[in-house]
């Protein structure tokens, strides 16, 4: 499993999310409060996607390393400003690599991707979707790992020009019907909206006056946080919130 969080809102350093808050990304790196799959911390690698301004694509910076073991984070975590990032801490499935390509946020354009779970059975039980993926894009994956192919089934979707929501709509049915008892939280934004989805793990969500986050695992103890029911399709802005359950698909084509 992994933890995630995504920001979107009135500009802050990232460091406020990844290493300031009582129950922080880093935090959640080394004291998860809801890990699955027997796992007890996430220690194989992290990464962190942010928009260094309007219009602009995203900046990514990854390790294949622990959170806490990176002094490099604190300080430009502090430097920088942003008004939109997305932010992981990876705990790799047995038999996957720990390598920096296959932590996430991945990027493609103005979009970042990231996902916590894992596909059991993995790789047998989706053979048969990745298939459908044309040989440039199995050829292209940043890594051979589950959520590197959910993100090209994903972003093959994008492509095509189906809405977010449809699209992660279609990729977590059809993995979970292939594989079941998967764990399928994905995270998605391109700087503007923010997706999520809950399939078997959790999430949360904070909305304020000016910002929405949306987080594995609440960063603090505010009431304000909201426990996302399983099953759910997240849709956000900074000025609103909604979700609506993952809607019934007709197959994966």
């Amino acid at each position: 499993m992994c933890r995630h969080v995504g920001y979107l809102g009135e500009p802050i350093a990232p460091a406020e999310v990844l290493l300031d808050a009582p129950h922080s990304l880093l935090v959640q790196s080394y004291a998860p409060a809801d890990m699955r799959c027997g796992a007890t911390m996430n220690a194989d690698g992290f990464g962190l996607g942010w928009y260094p301004g309007d219009g602009a694509e995203p900046v990514r910076y990854r390790q294949p390393c622990p959170l806490w073991t990176d002094t490099n984070v604190a300080s430009f975590g502090r430097a920088i400003s942003t008004g939109a990032l997305v932010a992981a801490v990876r705990s790799a499935t047995v038999g996957m690599p720990v390598v920096e390509t296959a932590c996430a946020p991945f990027v493609d354009g103005r979009w970042l991707f990231s996902h916590n779970g894992v596909i059991t059975g993995w790789p047998h039980s989706v053979a048969e979707i990745a298939a459908e993926l044309p040989a440039v894009d199995l050829l292209t994956m940043e890594a051979p790992t589950d959520s590197a192919l959910l993100w090209a089934l994903l972003r093959r979707r994008l492509h095509a020009g189906e809405a977010p929501e449809a699209a992660m709509s279609v990729v977590v049915q059809a993995v979970a019907g292939a594989a079941p008892e998967s764990r399928l939280n994905l995270l998605l934004t391109d700087g503007t909206m923010m997706y999520a989805t809950t399939w078997a793990h959790s999430l949360s969500v904070l909305h304020r006056e000016d910002a929405v986050v949306v987080s594995s695992e609440p960063l603090d103890d505010r009431p304000e946080w909201q426990r996302v029911d399983d099953g759910q399709l997240l849709i956000a802005s900074k000025d609103e919130v909604r979700t609506h359950p993952l809607s019934p698909t007709r197959g994966f084509r």
